[in-house]
């Protein structure tokens, strides 16, 4: 599983969005799934990179653009998400986060 870190340089929520739209556009087709880092907002201001990954992802859900996406939160916390991580669990299972509960990285099926 490849993983891409769109928040370590600090960038704008715009510029996270048009991150993670390049690296869906690049993965697509070619990997089954990917590990956005996108943080939690640890720092008090928010995590607005956060939330704008997870509505982006939505709604590339939603148009059938990505099979699905799992929060990191949503593997220790019942958030909604049971049935996704049943069915997509052998893609992350083996990964260093998956029992962790991260909130600051969303996995995203492709």
């Amino acid at each position: 599983m490849h993983e891409f870190d769109i928040k370590s340089d600090l960038p704008t929520v715009e510029e996270a969005r048009q991150r993670l739209l390049s690296i869906l556009s690049l993965c697509r087709g070619k990997e089954k799934v990917i590990k956005i880092i996108h943080g939690y907002g640890s720092n008090g201001i928010g995590g607005a990179i956060k939330k704008a990954v997870h509505l982006m992802l939505k709604m590339q859900k939603n148009s059938r653009m990505i099979k699905a996406y799992i929060p990191g939160e949503a593997i220790v916390v019942m958030k909604g998400y049971d049935d996704t991580i049943r069915r997509f669990k052998h893609f992350i299972e083996k990964d260093a986060d998956f029992h962790k509960g991260n909130d600051g990285i969303t996995y995203v099926i492709l």
